[in-house]
């Protein structure tokens, strides 16, 4: 896990611009927290700060880079103080058997939330996806703070001493704390980049038949154990015949016709899939975040909450709905 740091910029009278920072710091906020609402609050209260501090920074002690980060994760672990992690349904409980529960939502539980890369440029992509910041929010929030200080972002076991007020030999035991906790969640695995052309050619196909409505193209494209979870619902479905069956319902209560549009989240292939609406045309209804591993859909976790579709924003499709399908 790498990533590289941004530079920052000196105006003409030499003080820092901190703006070039903005990208890696709400991703950095959002592995941390696991909401991208509460990533770019954080953010900003992190450059007030900084502003407010301008003048009791030294450079001779840190970078502005480093300096920043303290003030983040000083600020992230604050917000962390006393709350509940923020899970996918799947980490909640065993899996549903009957597609044809009601879909309730749980608004009461604080759901993990994608992150909409077209709003910033973040370079550590593979570093957010959604199986990784979903087991990082098993961590206490410290050792969270070590792990992506020190792994991702590449700071130095001394700097991330400096920015926790710390010593080396305790970064060090919480790194290897984090790291085997990790490891026994699997949140680490490797998944596929979203421009390898055969994970391409996979969402493509997977896009042609839902806007097909066509149910076992769907189930063919699946692994054997695919998961299908829908933050707020609760529920959540394991394998190709209850995915096939839940399709089945959202097709029969939805209508046929969909059109889809590729959008970007998490470093993985994500979609935004637009239901036709009573009134005529079609309405964004959810965004659905793919885990495509050996050609084959292992993972669709979707989105319906207002708030995440409003982070993506993507503009209507207009029909035909190949030019959407493309991927363009």
């Amino acid at each position: 896990m790498a990533s590289c740091p941004s530079r920052a910029r000196e105006g003409h009278d030499g003080r820092v611009d901190l703006e070039p920072f903005r990208g890696e710091l709400v991703a950095y906020c959002y592995r941390m927290l696991g909401s991208f609402h509460e990533a770019e609050d954080l953010t900003q209260e992190t450059m007030l700060r900084a502003w407010k501090a301008r003048d009791r920074y030294d450079p001779a002690r840190a970078s502005v880079r480093t300096w920043l980060y303290r003030i983040a994760t000083n600020a992230c672990l604050s917000a962390l103080a006393g709350r509940a992690r923020r899970p996918l349904p799947s980490g909640l409980g065993a899996p549903s058997e009957d597609p044809g529960a009601p879909l309730t939502p749980a608004l009461d539980i604080p759901w993990l939330e994608p992150f909409p890369e077209a709003r910033f440029d973040v370079e550590a992509r593979a570093d957010l996806r959604l199986a990784l910041v979903a087991a990082l929010q098993l961590l206490r929030p410290r050792q969270r703070a070590v792990l992506v200080l020190r792994e991702v972002l590449e700071f130095s076991a001394a700097e991330v001493a400096g920015q926790l007020g710390t010593s080396v030999a305790a970064v060090n035991s919480a790194l290897q704390r984090a790291r085997a906790t990790l490891a026994h969640t699997g949140g680490a695995g490797e998944v596929s980049e979203p421009d390898d052309p055969e994970v391409r050619a996979v969402v493509q196909r997977y896009v042609r038949a839902f806007e097909a409505a066509d149910v076992p193209a769907l189930v063919r494209l699946l692994t054997e154990d695919a998961v299908l979870e829908m933050p707020p619902v609760p529920l959540w479905y394991r394998g190709g015949r209850d995915y096939g069956r839940f399709m089945e319902r959202v097709f029969a209560l939805r209508g046929t016709g969909w059109r889809v549009r590729r959008v970007a989240a998490n470093g993985q292939p994500a979609l935004a899939a637009y239901a036709p609406a009573p009134e005529g045309g079609h309405a964004l209804h959810t965004v659905q975040v793919l885990t495509v591993t050996g050609g084959r859909v292992a993972r669709n976790v979707v989105f319906a909450d207002p708030r995440v579709l409003a982070a993506f924003a993507p503009p209507a499709p207009r029909l035909p709905s190949e030019e959407f399908s493309s991927g363009r």
